[in-house]
């Protein structure tokens, strides 16, 4: 069997002399070898003239594609060689080096199946030799390369079966040549890349068989793909001639029934890609896919000529071939893994903060001292961290026997019996009802005038926003606050230990025990049930707590060696402030303050450190981002005038405020667990300073306790009209920061005594931590004990409605069907409000409880109760209202007035001291009806591309993986 060797070279000096060598030294001498150099401006052209001499060799332009430089050195090899062809032709680059016996084990293989028309050898990649590129390829039904193969697989002779595939790599390919000259060679349409798979699949519809022969080795540098080698037909674009050949290939060779179905998926699917792509901040390759669909879609004509030429030779029905592509199903889990290594990536960006500080120190350090036996000391701690199974034993048996895999899960169970009131519809307390709907929630929050009461242009809170996309995902408002109100202590144990984690790295390399974070965890995680948050329904600092530690987590990156992990570190902490803020505004001053304190610090013992732009461009970043997100609420709220709602939480108002005292012992108005849960805590913590070992994270505790304690006298310091009362806000969502920041310093405390060992310690600090500690391992138990076993706070109570059945189905027809709600006496002074549609749920309690009283309905009132007149009556229906009530027990001499009253009809209802009364006149339409907002428009618009490009941002860099 003659064979011809034809070498296409094109700049590729530096791997030429191994491809040389790898030819010379075939066990299997070729019959000729002839080689095509595409315009090299390197030595390529001196090298093979060299090995090769002059006439063995064909010079072309740089333009010259492969399919024409393949053609070109045919025709050479047919002027200077033998009258009679040869009967193999074997393909090769000028960076795939052939083993030495490659040729010899693809022509074995060949004599062995004489219906082979195309063979294969096995890529591996140059340098490493041992890490697999390809042992055969197919194509997906969304133009990805398939190789079948793991990412960065070693051989280890586990693919090394002879098998039919659809097509070989070019590199190393071994063809009969009187099939190339049948098929027509390869497509001209196709000036690099695509061109094997599309010979492949062109030679399978004309019944040729192609093998991958896994004996025969070619080691293949893929310059061109990885784009260490920049030519005149890739440029700098190497995706888009990647993505345009694999779309042309599937128009090109799919058959013709299933065409029209493949064009409009291979363009939905290409817009799916370049949103992916920018969602990952991979702008290149997004545009790059754009391009190569519009190239190919806006030039029909290549591939209706490429089908057309296809027609005659394609001799095998098209479900022969169909088994050779890569299955149906394989892009969908592509897409799965490629949003597990997002989600992995992102979640894991800030965990190994310690060791990459760790890694730089290191490698600016002396060698480590190693113990006589040649290894390393290990650090106290390490061994926690190390299974103590074997690696045979399952995972249900590891489970059923790690003391604090039992723990933990013990204690979600026993959250879980604790949250029982939570589940299913839940109110009460400081939390209103729900909606019927997510729609409600989303109308409330885009709308700029809210039909409530008498209408109000004060704006929803910004709570509401996440609130919403969150009931939109789980089916409805309801399931949407029992979700948060269920999982707001599994959320933040999880981001406790995650914190704790990192924390115990930075202190010694090994990190802290798991039960001991476990400890810590649990101990934080119960901070909202145990203050009294939870059970009296204020949703803000239950949000809050869980946020808190995923939030500090990121912050963690400020610290990264790295400056783009910094900036990305960022991007993240900003957008978790900016939800925490949402649910406590409090926390963004603390913040706040926090950062100026941080960089007064820096400016003091480190000012060459901080005034590099990459150290406090983050730190800045992150509070500003919150401002950013949160437009569409505090800039309509100063210009209505009520600055003072920035500073409240959500949920009913009033709210008493949060103390020094509650801060520190973590009590919401003497709610919540008893004192002697938040003691050990406390003492713990001031204890903690003692041991050198958790001095620093007991200092940095306590210095937050501080400022945050600063922030809520601050925050304290305005008043606020809220239902026309005066008060102070409350700084309750910054108990989880104190609280929190007594966990990080205690844990530390408690480290440093497991690590000295308990009783023999390095002298008085240590032995003063002994006892706090051991006592202060018990809080997590008894708190989640004393949880369960009961109801504690307002929580789940069901409201009695003043209102009768069906005056509330006749509101909820239209915003104008309102009921006016009296209370109170004549003597003593009367109260109202006016009850629309489902009454005030959440988002629109706050809404009400900042909107003024309308002085001029106040007016109408007084002269309802005092001198009604049939034009009082009249303006109540203009006003929107259609029944009036005197909840039980009704003033008699108020309820004898409104009897005579002309135009107030009276009404039935189900309590016998209840009065109610319908207006004879029907409701105006318009009655609450307000103006719009364009700027409302406008900035929930630049909310929501905002919230796009910083999801992007905090998000970890991602660029389409070079083998």
């Amino acid at each position: 069997m003659s064979v011809t060797v034809v070498l296409v070279s094109h700049g590729g000096a530096r791997w030429l002399p191994a491809v040389l060598d790898g030819i010379r030294q075939q066990t299997r001498t070729p019959d000729r070898v002839v080689a095509v150099d595409t315009g090299s401006r390197d030595d390529s052209l001196a090298l093979l003239t060299a090995a090769l001499g002059a006439d063995a060799i064909r010079t072309a332009g740089r333009q010259t594609s492969f399919a024409e430089a393949v053609d070109l050195g045919l025709a050479l090899a047919d002027e200077t060689g033998p009258a009679q062809a040869s009967e193999w032709v074997w393909l090769l680059h000028d960076d795939a080096k052939p083993a030495p016996d490659a040729l010899d084990a693809l022509l074995a293989a060949a004599e062995a199946d004489p219906g082979a028309d195309i063979l294969g050898p096995k890529l591996r990649e140059w340098p490493s030799l041992r890490r697999l590129l390809e042992v055969g390829v197919t194509l997906s039904a969304t133009g990805r390369r398939e190789t079948g193969l793991e990412r960065g697989e070693y051989d280890q002779g586990q693919h090394d079966d002879v098998r039919r595939v659809l097509a070989v790599n070019t590199a190393g390919m071994l063809v009969r040549r009187r099939t190339l000259d049948e098929l027509g060679g390869f497509e001209r349409a196709l000036p690099i890349f695509g061109n094997d798979i599309d010979f492949g699949w062109r030679a399978a519809a004309a019944g040729r068989a192609t093998l991958v022969v896994p004996q025969a080795v070619v080691f293949h540098a893929e310059a061109a793909h990885r784009g260490s080698r920049r030519t005149s037909l890739t440029g700098r674009h190497t995706h888009y001639q990647e993505r345009r050949a694999a779309l042309f290939t599937l128009l090109a060779n799919s058959p013709t029934r299933t065409l029209p179905l493949r064009i409009v998926r291979l363009a939905l699917g290409t817009l799916l890609r370049v949103l992916g792509f920018l969602l990952v901040r991979s702008v290149g390759e997004a545009l790059d896919e754009l391009a190569a669909l519009v190239s190919l879609y806006s030039r029909p004509g290549q591939v209706i000529a490429a089908r057309r030429a296809r027609r005659p030779l394609a001799t095998t029905d098209a479900r022969e071939v169909a088994p050779l592509l890569a299955p149906w199903w394989l892009p969908y889990r592509h897409g799965l893994d490629v949003v597990s290594d997002l989600a992995a990536a992102a979640s894991n960006q800030a965990q190994d903060v310690a060791e990459r500080r760790r890694a730089v120190a290191a490698a600016q350090a002396p060698p480590p001292v190693t113990s006589p036996a040649g290894r390393r000391p290990a650090a106290h701690g390490d061994q926690d961290d190390q299974d103590d199974f074997p690696p045979d034993t399952g995972l249900l048996q590891r489970f059923l026997t790690d003391p604090v895999a039992l723990g933990v899960a013990g204690f979600v169970l026993a959250v879980l019996v604790g949250t029982r009131q939570a589940w299913g519809t839940v109110s009460g307390g400081a939390l209103a009802a729900v909606p019927a709907g997510a729609a409600d929630w989303w109308r409330l929050y885009t709308e700029h005038w809210h039909p409530l009461a008498l209408g109000s242009d004060v704006p929803a809170p910004p709570s509401l926003a996440p609130l919403a996309l969150l009931a939109s995902v789980v089916g409805g408002p309801a399931t949407a606050v029992s979700l948060v109100l269920v999982g707001a202590v599994p959320a933040a144990l999880w981001g406790a230990w995650r914190l704790l984690r990192v924390v115990g790295r930075f202190l010694v390399p090994g990190g802290m025990p798991r039960w001991l974070l476990a400890a810590g965890a649990t101990t934080y995680a119960l901070v909202p049930v145990v203050a009294g948050a939870w059970g009296e329904g204020r949703l803000g600092q239950v949000v809050v707590a869980a946020t808190l530690p995923w939030l500090v987590h990121a912050s963690l990156g400020f610290a990264d060696p790295e400056r783009d992990r910094r900036w990305r570190a960022a991007w993240r902490t900003g957008l978790l402030l900016a939800l925490a803020t949402a649910f406590g505004p409090a926390l963004f001053f603390f913040w706040l303050l926090a950062t100026l304190a941080v960089l007064g610090l820096g400016l003091a013992f480190s000012r060459a450190l901080v005034t590099d732009r990459s150290v406090y461009g983050p730190l800045l970043v992150a509070p500003a981002v919150a401002p950013v997100l949160l437009a569409p609420w505090w800039l309509p709220m100063l210009l209505v005038g009520r600055p003072g709602g920035l500073l409240l939480d959500p949920g009913r108002l009033p709210v008493s405020p949060a103390d020094l005292d509650n801060l520190l012992l973590g009590r919401l108005d003497g709610a919540g667990a008893p004192l002697w849960w938040a003691v050990p805590l406390v003492v713990v913590a001031v204890l903690a300073l003692a041991p050198r070992l958790s001095r620093t994270p007991a200092l940095v505790g306590w210095a937050a306790a501080l400022i945050a304690a600063v922030t809520a006298l601050l925050v304290a310091l305005p008043t606020v009209t809220v239902a026309g009362a005066d008060l102070h806000p409350s700084a309750a969502a910054l108990i989880p920061v104190v609280q929190g920041a007594l966990v990080v310093a205690a844990v530390s405390g408690g480290f440093a005594v497991v690590r000295s060992g308990w009783f023999a310690g390095d002298g008085w600090p240590h032995r003063l931590v002994v006892l706090p500690v051991t006592l202060a391992l018990v809080v997590p138990a008894a708190g989640v004990l004393w949880f369960a076993s009961g109801d504690h706070g307002s929580l789940g109570d069901d409201e009695v409605s003043d209102i009768p059945a069906y005056m509330g189905q006749s509101s909820e027809l239209g915003a104008e069907h309102g009921v006016l709600v009296v209370r109170g006496d004549v003597e003593s002074g009367l109260t109202y409000l006016v009850r629309r549609g489902d009454g005030d749920t959440v988002g629109e309690a706050e809404v009400l409880a900042l909107t003024p009283a309308d002085d001029g309905f106040s007016e109408t009132l007084r002269t309802l109760v005092s001198r009604p007149t049939p034009e009082t009556v009249s303006e109540l229906a203009a006003r929107g209202v259609e029944y009036v009530v005197l909840p039980a027990p009704a003033d008699g001499r108020l309820a004898a007035q409104l009897d005579a009253t002309v135009g107030l009809d009276q009404a039935s209802a189900e309590n016998r001291a209840t009065r109610a009364w319908k207006v004879d006149e029907p409701p105006a339409a318009d009655a609450v009806a307000g103006p719009g907002s364009t700027l409302r428009t406008v900035l929930l618009v630049l909310q929501l591309l905002a919230v796009v490009v910083i999801a992007v941002l905090c998000g970890p860099t991602w660029r389409e993986k070079r083998r």
